[in-house]
């Protein structure tokens, strides 16, 4: 199938008096169970290419000046059956047998079945590498200095460490009920970990591949923003419909923002001030101003679903959960500035320099 998939009909691109801002920049759009990655222009929402061969993608993740990308796949199979995982079209056996790295040794739930995390190329978006893990994954976050790697496992209460220097798997940490999303704060050897069946964030430190300690966070936290000038981290409780201001030098919630109805992704401007909420449930996005407290909210259907500020162009990409399509939206006036046709349904989204 060609790369492309004829993306002048796919994208479906409409423009509304687009900026300048961020033409350099691209922003990488995971297409769920389209099974690829669509990589587009921040500034215009213009098709660069899509990547092939990604199964059932959710979680991407990269950072600046990190030279690699880390998808998830929220799909698995039994161990004995993932040595089968087709090798792709053009590929040598050689080749293939070098991208396709297994774990030294079993790590996570005995009973596990196993996923896939694919290694891309930052710059290309070529595939270097895939990675057994224990179990389906949610999510996936890269340390800012690049040495390591996370994805979420629900189903397995933990997330697998990777080592991006080895491309191996090196711990599995056991954090809580149904981990669900990752974020750095200001330390790169800590990430913050979701746990939504027991209302919990999990403080792991990496280089020890333990859990430092538990913070309380509402009823059932999902996606976070972490704030690291401030050493604040910005946490999702999603079906009670507000987002907890939990500070990471005590633990302490120091506020809840209530948004209205169940909310999804959340996302924090480039000097910290302004928070971004999609309202899934009720079908708005919502802004609010973090000094004084006032918000703006508008109308978005249907169901707002993941959320990524673009750094640097005052734009949000808003993917919707019911529909095939990326919403491209002013940051300061949260109007439309055009819409990307995707495949699948758009997932945790990546914006790159």
């Amino acid at each position: 199938m060609n790369t492309f998939r004829s993306l002048t009909t796919a994208l479906g691109l409409v423009l509304l008096g687009l900026p300048a801002a961020a033409e350099s920049g691209r922003v990488f759009i995971p297409e769920g169970s389209a099974n690829s990655v669509l990589i587009v222009r921040a500034g215009t929402g213009e098709a660069v290419r899509r990547i092939d061969g990604v199964e059932a993608v959710h979680g991407l993740s990269g950072a600046p000046g990190v030279p690699y990308l880390v998808a998830g796949s929220y799909t698995e199979a039994p161990r004995d059956e993932i040595a089968a995982m087709a090798q792709p079209k053009g590929v040598s056996a050689d080749d293939h047998a070098a991208h396709h790295t297994p774990a030294v040794k079993p790590l996570g739930p005995k009973d596990a079945g196993i996923s896939i995390v694919t290694i891309l190329d930052a710059k290309t978006g070529d595939i270097l590498r895939r990675i057994e893990v224990p179990g389906a994954v949610h999510h996936t976050a890269i340390s800012p200095d690049g040495k390591f790697a996370v994805a979420t496992h629900p189903a397995g209460d933990g997330i697998s460490v990777i080592d991006l220097a080895t491309f191996s798997v090196t711990g599995y940490v056991t954090t809580g009920a149904m981990p669900n999303y990752a974020v750095f704060g200001a330390d790169p050897n800590l990430v913050y970990v979701s746990n939504t069946g027991n209302g919990t964030i999990s403080e792991v430190d990496l280089s020890r591949a333990i859990v430092r300690r538990n913070l309380i966070a509402g009823e059932g936290p999902e996606h976070m923003a972490a704030a690291a000038a401030t050493d604040r981290l910005y946490v999702a409780d999603a079906d009670a419909g507000r987002v907890l201001e939990v500070s990471l030098s005590d633990g302490e919630t120091l506020r809840s923002v209530d948004i209205g109805g169940e909310i999804h992704g959340i996302g924090l401007s480039d000097d910290g001030t302004m928070l971004f909420v999609a309202g899934r449930g009720e079908g708005k996005l919502v802004a609010v101003d973090l000094s004084s407290g006032d918000r703006h909210e508008t109308a978005l259907a249907p169901e707002p679903y993941h959320l990524t500020v673009i750094p640097g162009s005052g734009t949000l990409f808003v993917s919707s959960r019911a529909e095939p399509k990326v919403w491209m939206i002013d940051a300061s006036t949260l109007g439309e500035r055009g819409t990307i046709s995707v495949e699948g349904e758009g997932h945790q989204m990546v914006a790159l320099p």
